[in-house]
């Protein structure tokens, strides 16, 4: 990171990359149940040291951004799959990483939901000039994206 080997790094320092450095998305929201929309993205801001107030104005503008405005006290499980998945991208990005780890990001939704997920994280990746790498199955998204590879036995081959 940086021209610095995170091999080289401690646990902790490394965990501080993850933390500040790496937003992650992944097939399944993991979001926490107990906690609302709102408080599921403010959560990594206030973990990082951002103060409860500025955290709430900064998660409530990219829920909003993300279509969400009106689900902001909404529990994940009062929360559609699409919704869900919206709310993980927002806590993913919320405390302005440099690159996006997203792992089949629609896996788990409809084709029309997936769509619509999907192209909201573009939106967002290109509006914030995030680095995001995005492994996926679904062809169809692959073929939106700026760049595409594949491992195959053992390498990296570019798709064209």
């Amino acid at each position: 990171m940086d021209g610095t080997p995170t091999s080289n790094l401690s646990d902790r320092e490394r965990t501080k990359i993850r933390r500040t450095e790496i937003g992650f998305v992944y097939q399944f929201h993991h979001l926490l149940p107990e906690f609302s929309a709102l408080e599921n993205v403010m959560l990594p801001q206030m973990i990082r040291g951002l103060a409860r107030q500025e955290a709430a104005r900064r998660a409530a503008e990219l829920l909003a951004y993300l279509g969400l405005k009106e689900r902001l006290s909404h529990r994940p499980a009062e929360l559609s799959g699409g919704e869900q998945q919206r709310v993980a991208i927002a806590r993913a990005v919320a405390n302005a990483p440099r690159v996006l780890l997203a792992d089949e990001p629609t896996g788990n939704l409809d084709s029309r939901t997936s769509e619509h997920v999907f192209g909201t994280l573009a939106q967002l990746v290109r509006a914030s000039r995030l680095a995001a790498i995005v492994a996926t199955h679904n062809m169809d998204l692959a073929e939106r994206m700026d760049r595409r590879v594949t491992i195959r036995e053992g390498l990296l081959v570019e798709l064209s």
